[in-house]
């Protein structure tokens, strides 16, 4: 069928002259390639789930890679199907270059920050991580620009990968999934300190996903003297998921302390000052 329509230019620069055709071409190009992307990334998914050989990180970070060389590919073949030649692409590589030295850099700084954390895998998707403003959050995805981070108030945040690569970050479950918390208290002076011990690590063992294995029993350290108080630490080793909750997870553990103190009869502290006054204070004459 002939269809002229397509042949019909759409506009010309210099020696290029762009046709209907030649758009669509392009457009078509460009959705195939995304469709295509999603259906490998998916399927490449469910392969890796169901043969239990890949772990779920791994398979993010080669789905990611499948994901830009796809992308990749697609913009040459659409760049080709707008009659653009191999010899022209570099041309167009060449001003991209310029481009990036005057005001790109920083989308492409982004770009490859993202993939060294893919294949460097000190920050993965599934982690809890603490930046350097105290920001903490649970890695839900690490896109081409940012990196998406959803915290306990359920707010996403959108992290630069630049600033993940060049700062600080505290990564509380790049290695070990496990993890100790330390859980300050005080106690009034006077206090018996065994019982302040007995009664504290039976508060910890009363917190149902407290660790008593061998090497991570629950511990308690008498750290320093208060104004009005003897201060202690109760450290405990957790179980994985309750690392993702912090603030709940030194509510209850400060819960079944008070409990156990109201037991055994343990005081807390409250502040105290001692009033002294100078010998020679003259107090008022009774009247007559």
């Amino acid at each position: 069928m002939n269809t002229p329509w397509l042949a019909q230019e759409l506009f010309s620069f210099g020696k290029f002259s762009l046709q209907v055709g030649e758009a669509l071409s392009f457009c078509v190009v460009i959705v195939v390639t995304l469709l295509i992307s999603k259906f490998l990334r998916i399927a490449f998914k469910r392969l890796a789930s169901r043969q239990g050989v890949i772990e779920h990180t791994s398979a993010y970070v080669i789905g990611r890679i499948i994901h830009y060389i796809v992308l990749f590919i697609g913009m040459i073949v659409a760049l080709t199907a707008l009659g653009i030649e191999l010899t022209e692409l570099a041309l167009v590589a060449s001003a991209l270059g310029v481009g990036i030295g005057l005001g790109l850099q920083g989308l492409v700084n982004n770009f490859v920050s993202g993939l060294v954390l893919l294949l460097e895998k000190t920050v993965k998707v599934g982690d809890f991580i603490e930046l350097s403003e105290g920001v903490v959050g649970e890695v839900i995805a690490i896109h081409m620009r940012a990196t998406w981070i959803r915290t306990n108030d359920n707010v996403d945040l959108l992290i630069p990968n630049s600033e993940l690569v060049s700062t600080m970050v505290t990564n509380w479950t790049m290695s070990d999934k496990y993890r100790r918390f330390r859980i300050p208290f005080s106690v009034a002076y006077g206090s018996d300190k065994d019982k302040v011990r007995i009664a504290t690590l039976e508060a910890a063992k009363n917190v149902q996903y407290t660790l008593d294995s061998p090497g991570r029993e629950p511990t308690v350290w008498m750290n320093g003297f208060g104004d009005s108080s003897l201060n202690f630490v109760l450290g405990v080793w957790v179980e994985p998921e309750q690392v993702k909750r912090p603030t709940a997870l030194v509510s209850d553990y400060l819960w079944a302390i008070d409990d156990a103190f109201r037991k055994h009869h343990i005081e807390i502290p409250f502040p105290q000052r001692d009033l002294h006054l100078r010998s020679g204070f003259v107090a008022d004459k009774p009247t007559e």
